[in-house]
């Protein structure tokens, strides 16, 4: 391959990419790179891709082949693509679906074309307590496994590098005959966007042993929980959906009952205060994990077993926490859908998520949406902030925890959300933190009403409705207003701290004001960080998740005397 100097790509012997940003064919290579690579570093000139196992092996499940994904690095690289990378690109691609799972004669087994992995799998340790003999299979040697162990099979089988392709079907669990409606019982005509009806397809994959497990990943504000709903039409069964919160629970009720024929009677709820399983049964993350004492079992994923389910929906999956990893790894003839704006865990147990729910199965980059209209502009500005002389002492001073603490509720922050509020006075200001002090303090400050993890939910509908209505312009909101509130108008978002450096937490509150707007409005993302400080250092880990989607911050370097000059 001839040096070609000027493409923006230079892939590495140890699977790093390097992506030049001043490069007129730099936003073609990202979003190409963004199927297969993850993205580590974002600086302002060069960013880091890695090619990791798990990456290669979500790609394939998405239908990438190894050829397309080499000829992806030599149309970019301005060097010739190490012979090794090759191989491996290569090697790892062919490792999924390598070993298949799969039903005969009432039988669970693991078959393989390749007979030297089934022997390394079968002399593995860590497999080994879920098999139980060698037979065969159509002439070929396959292993009999443990069937009410079928999730913990794939969890150590990806661990000594063999991740399953699971054939091995599901129940159907007891029918629900339901469709989508044409018009919303709002009285307004509802359509499926051609990629909200594409990605409920891939994964049904017509009823197919091929489909029924994996996870569907699009922006915050694109209608995941009209893909759910979609998915549910195709499959026909009784439905458990979990989600992160009682008010995401009440959200996804008022949808089901605006778009499609279900009626009030088949939609339950199992919560703290109403336990009624019902056709299609929503729950909550907290709900399941909820226990007195440690040392005892989880008394509600009873649940799992109160109705023949179907399908199983995981409302952003990236949340799913460990336990119920484990009651997932023993449901795996239920088909599953997880639904996320990002595959990153801040715990890195994305192979749990790949194995236990199914890999990646559709993804669309979010400024592919933007550019259709479906999804808000966005306009991402990060203020830079000194931190005030009688605190750099303490500061200097302090631990790391302590460290990102001060900084993060530097005081000054106030006076910038101020003038960004003064600066935006027709518009619906959502003020987001992590610290209750300081948004409590904010909310003060302001006059402007808060939400926090202790408000009841009913006092939280009621200011939702308020600020939908326009009948409050600012909003101040804890860590609980990262998910599942629906906002169609929020147009500016301030995030005054972040959990160190989250980039799902960063993909979140940027959903928040991503709905489209009337009249094609921009929206507006404002991150208030002080300047040379452990806080600018997380905000750059956060940021990562906006470079991937394309997005880039304006950034602000204001001193406070300036600060009447920061303009949208």
């Amino acid at each position: 391959m001839p040096i070609t100097i000027d493409n923006p790509l230079i892939v590495q012997s140890d699977r790093t990419l390097l992506l030049e940003v001043d490069n007129p064919r730099y936003e073609d290579a990202r979003d190409q790179l963004a199927r297969f690579a993850e993205l580590e570093k974002s600086p302002e000139h060069i960013h880091t891709y890695r090619i990791s196992t798990l990456s290669l092996w979500n790609a394939a499940a998405a239908g990438l082949t190894a050829h397309d994904i080499l000829r992806t690095l030599e149309q970019f690289s301005k060097y010739t693509v190490p012979q090794n990378i090759r191989q491996e690109v290569i090697s790892y691609i062919a490792r999924y679906g390598l070993v298949k799972l799969i039903r005969s004669d009432g039988d669970m087994l693991l078959t393989s074309e390749d007979p030297a992995a089934l022997t390394e799998i079968w002399n593995s340790k860590t497999p080994r307590q879920y098999l139980i003999e060698l037979t065969e299979h159509g002439g070929q040697t396959a292993i009999r496994v443990n069937a009410r162990m079928r999730g913990h099979v794939k969890q150590a089988l990806i661990r000594i590098g063999f991740p399953v392709e699971d054939l091995a079907g599901y129940v159907e669990g007891d029918p629900l005959p339901m469709h989508l409606v044409q018009t919303a019982q709002s009285g307004r005509p509802f359509t499926l966007r051609q990629y909200q009806q594409e990605a409920a397809e891939i994964f049904y994959a017509s009823g197919s042993v091929r489909g029924g497990s994996g996870v569907i990943v699009l922006p915050c504000g694109a209608g995941k929980t009209i893909v759910g709903m979609t998915a549910m039409a195709l499959v026909q069964t009784n439905t458990l959906i979990i989600c992160t919160s009682v008010t995401a629970l009440n959200q996804w009720a008022r949808e089901l009952l605006d778009k499609t024929s279900l009626t009030p009677d088949q939609i339950g709820e199992y919560s703290a205060t109403k336990k009624e399983p019902k056709e299609v049964t929503l729950t909550t993350y907290q709900m399941l994990t909820y226990r007195k004492r440690k040392t005892e079992e989880f008394p509600h994923f009873e649940i799992f077993n109160r109705r023949n389910w179907g399908l199983i929906i995981y409302d952003e999956v990236h949340l799913l926490p460990a336990p119920v990893f484990r009651i997932t790894a023993e449901i795996q003839a239920c088909r599953r859908l997880g639904l996320t704006a990002t595959l990153v865990r801040e715990d890195h147990k994305e192979d749990d998520v790949f194995t236990l729910i199914g890999p990646k199965r559709y993804d669309v980059p979010w400024k592919v949406l933007e550019k259709q209209g479906w999804i808000a502009t966005a306009v991402c500005t990060e203020v830079r902030l000194p931190l005030p002389r009688d605190l750099r002492m303490k500061y200097a001073t302090a631990d790391g925890r302590a460290k990102f603490r001060i900084a993060s509720e530097n005081p000054l922050k106030m006076h910038v959300a101020r003038q960004i509020i003064q600066n935006h006075p027709d518009d619906l200001v959502l003020i987001i933190g992590q610290y209750l002090s300081q948004v409590k303090q904010i909310a003060k400050e302001f006059d402007a009403p808060i939400i926090t993890g202790a408000t009841q939910n009913r006092k939280r509908e009621e200011l939702y409705r308020k600020f939908r209505d326009h009948e409050i312009h600012v909003l101040v909101v804890s860590k609980v207003g990262n998910f599942a509130v629906d906002l169609p108008d929020a147009n500016v978002a301030i995030q005054v701290s972040g959990t160190f450096g989250s980039r799902q937490e960063e993909a979140q509150r940027l959903g928040r004001i991503l709905r489209p707007k009337q009249e094609g409005t921009m929206a507006h993302f404002y991150s208030l960080v002080t300047r040379d400080t452990r806080d600018q250092e997380f905000a750059s880990k956060r940021q990562l998740f906006l470079t991937e989607q394309g997005y880039s911050y304006e950034i602000h370097d204001a001193k406070i005397e300036e600060l009447q000059e920061l303009s949208p």
